[in-house]
């Protein structure tokens, strides 16, 4: 399959960037990764959960610390289900008690990347593991990317069967109740699946700007776009364009990639707000 990858791309793609393995496998994971991160977001910035996706992160971080403490070489599993379960536990908690939902999310977030901190510098080898800070997308090989084709395939396929009701609790949730929607078996299964893409996604990106490609495509949308499918629509095309964008220009600039990419999105978005001030 990479084969063939690589062929269309020397094909359709005929410039230096393209030259080397790394980037043509950087790019095949940012058109994997990139319209999930543009379809979730959507749902984030509608039910205002930027906080919450932050959080998430710190929970992955959690969950690779305990991975790399059993001894994992490749710890994203552990962090895939400690991730899953931190995501579990706050939306139950959130649905369950009187505190505002700020704290409670605040109090998890902190408490996570305060313990993954002191589990990854347990014998000073924190070094060795601050790469996920930052990310690095360059660094994909063939099977992480298989991996994100699964991951793209499941959580379409997810996505198709829950949107309409995760889209009416995110309008009403005491409509979505009388209307027999299960209003906390979807926000559970919502909230695993971003568990899930930002967990594996944060070796490429970083925990530093993972939450910022969830949210900014999905804004810039907001600011241009009048119905669902519209918006739908538009947040992914500007994470698509601005995960494209970003690589080419980290190439050029020998950059960050995952924070190119940010950038990128960051423009787009106050090119979209100049736009709708201009026309509201």
């Amino acid at each position: 399959m990479m084969n063939l990858w690589y062929s269309l791309v020397n094909i359709v793609l005929p410039f230096q960037w393209v030259e080397f393995t790394f980037m043509k496998n950087a790019l095949l994971a940012i058109l994997l990764i990139t319209p999930l991160f543009g379809l979730l977001g959507t749902m984030i910035v509608n039910n205002k959960m930027a906080f919450f996706s932050d959080a998430l992160g710190h929970g992955a971080f959690t969950g690779i610390a305990i991975g790399a403490l059993i001894g994992l070489v490749k710890p994203v599993l552990a962090a895939i289900v400690f991730s899953v379960v931190f995501a579990l536990i706050i939306t139950v908690i959130k649905n369950k008690s009187r505190a505002s939902t700020d704290t409670i999310i605040g109090v998890f977030s902190s408490i996570a990347i305060a313990f993954g901190l002191v589990l990854l510098s347990l014998g000073g080898s924190f070094n060795k593991y601050s790469s996920y800070l930052i990310g690095d997308l360059l660094s994909i090989t063939p099977s992480e990317i298989l991996l994100l084709l699964v991951v793209f395939i499941i959580i379409v396929i997810l996505w198709v069967l829950i949107f309409n009701k995760l889209l009416l609790v995110s309008i009403n949730q005491s409509l979505a109740r009388s209307r027999g929607v299960k209003t906390l078996l979807v926000e559970m299964i919502f909230t695993s699946i971003v568990a899930v893409i930002v967990t594996i996604s944060i070796q490429w990106v970083g925990l530093l700007i993972i939450n910022s490609l969830l949210v900014l495509p999905a804004a810039g949308a907001r600011n241009i776009t009048t119905n669902v499918r519209q918006y739908t629509l538009v947040a992914i095309i500007i994470a698509v364009f601005s995960g494209i964008c970003g690589l080419i220009a980290s190439y050029y600039l020998n950059t960050a990639t995952g924070a190119t990419i940010v950038l990128v999105s960051g423009i787009v978005f106050f090119l979209t707000l100049a736009f709708k001030n201009k026309f509201a």
